[in-house]
């Protein structure tokens, strides 16, 4: 069960913000994660008493690295972050097959929150060791800060500090439910109407050997994985955001628009926000402030990049997509100091992501390359009718795709209530809102749910 299944849509979500508005505030956080817990008992008994098993370790290490004397904590803190790093891994791959049959679920499933919930414990922890949190001696609360349902698939990342003062400032009234079931839908749409579509594409594409490709098909393939994986993330994130506001909860955006930017700057602040920002905090800052070397820094820069790539890969592919990255960052604040980057920015950004984004689509550096070889007709074959019959099909869907994607729409109808029209906007959303519901019900109903998903996390 996934926010985009049947199930959890009209039977778990409604029974489950029943019974949470119901209880005395005192109990809530006890029901919320009794409910977390049965969540992941839908995806697997034992998903269930993994969750309560890693949460108790690293609650446990926590106040261990809290209490006992400095010269000592170091040791609770290696070990968290051992077992966090060792449970990532089993689930990311097989390497580790006495762990990963143990905790074998469904594969279109958990994979989905490990790494995120990851980098929450790892910050947890490490925060605990710097003396700038205090460990939590409430484990229920502290099992909300990993698991809590409405945030546990593609959540956002906050320190602890945040996320207990979030919990102590949740408002519960009509108002934040609409909106945040507005926010629900929204992402729901994303997910199920674009990027599903997009996953087919870009399967079609990839079901063609490399050898016979052509190089528009090998366009068609890319740009559907990069909308794809866009809306997918997205699309995830703002279910999480509206989840999470239904319970009373006000959690940051993960994602800003960042496809069609003037900079590769504009794509790296708008992309996945709080996790580049937990990279930045937790491993770049800490390792740069050893060094008074500009060019160690930038080395450390292009590393941690590097780094980035693996968690979202565990691949070569990724790897040399997140050193990429990292590299082109330092290239354009370098040229932007000589100002060299201004003009065609949009064109130059969209470009450059494009040829990097095909390192992390593929498994490894050289199928990348052969990938990158096909699109400028490396197989002696522009176009085929085969990519013709694909574009025919997918046009209209891309076209959406790639307009949902701008800040055009929010700006538009930012436009339209300045202009004195705000009763409009208030009696079209609704409306728009069930008609999307009603599509995606409907778009799911063969399956039951929505779980294709095209990069794991």
């Amino acid at each position: 069960m996934t926010y985009s299944s049947l199930l959890f849509i009209y039977i778990f979500l409604p029974l489950s913000l029943i019974i949470y508005l119901a209880v005395p505030k005192k109990l809530k956080d006890t029901v919320l994660y009794l409910e977390s817990l049965i969540f992941c008992g839908f995806m697997g008994l034992r998903l269930a008493a993994f969750m309560m098993m890693y949460c108790f370790l690293n609650y446990t290490a926590g106040l261990l690295i809290y209490r006992i004397s400095p010269k000592l904590k170091s040791i609770p803190l290696a070990a968290g972050i051992l077992f966090d790093v060792l449970m990532l891994i089993s689930f990311r791959h097989s390497y580790f097959a006495y762990l990963h049959g143990f905790t074998k679920l469904s594969e279109a499933v958990f994979p989905v929150g490990i790494s995120l919930f990851t980098l929450s414990a790892i910050g947890y922890l490490t925060d605990i060791y710097k003396g700038n949190s205090k460990a939590d001696k409430n484990f229920i609360r502290f099992s909300l800060y990993l698991m809590m349902f409405p945030r546990l698939i593609i959540g956002t990342i906050v320190s602890y500090d945040t996320f207990v003062h979030i919990l102590r400032k949740r408002r519960f009234n009509i108002a934040e439910i609409g909106s945040g079931l507005i926010c629900f839908i929204k992402g729901l749409a994303k997910k199920v109407i674009i990027a599903d579509s997009l996953f087919v594409l870009n399967s079609a594409v990839k079901s063609t050997p490399l050898s016979e490709l052509s190089a528009a098909g090998a366009w068609l393939g890319i740009i559907a994985y990069i909308l794809c994986l866009y809306f997918t993330l997205s699309g995830f994130a703002d279910m999480s955001c509206g989840l999470c506001r239904c319970f009373g909860f006000r959690f940051p955006n993960s994602f800003n628009h960042p496809l069609f930017g003037t900079k590769i700057r504009v794509f790296v602040t708008g992309w996945h926000i709080q996790v580049l920002q937990w990279f930045r905090k937790y491993i770049t800052s800490p390792l740069s402030s050893m060094t008074d070397n500009a060019y160690l820094s930038k080395l450390v820069f292009v590393m941690v990049w590097t780094l980035v790539g693996i968690w979202y890969s565990f691949n070569t592919g990724g790897a040399l997509w997140g050193m990429l990255m990292g590299i082109a960052v330092l290239m354009e604040n370098k040229l932007n100091n000589q100002k060299r980057a201004k003009p065609n920015g949009i064109i130059y950004t969209i470009m450059s992501i494009t040829f990097i984004m095909i390192f992390l689509s593929q498994e490894s550096i050289s199928t990348g390359l052969k990938y990158l070889g096909v699109m400028f007709g490396g197989n002696g074959n522009l176009a085929d009718s085969s990519a013709a019959y694909l574009l025919k099909y997918y046009i209209v869907i891309l076209l959406i795709a790639v307009y949902a994607s701008t800040d055009l729409f929010r700006n538009t109808t930012a436009r339209i209530k300045d202009m004195r029209f705000g009763k409009i906007i208030s009696v079209v959303t609704p409306v728009a809102v069930t008609a999307l519901l009603i599509i995606c019900t409907a778009l799911m109903s063969y399956s039951g749910q929505s779980d294709t998903m095209i990069i794991r996390l």
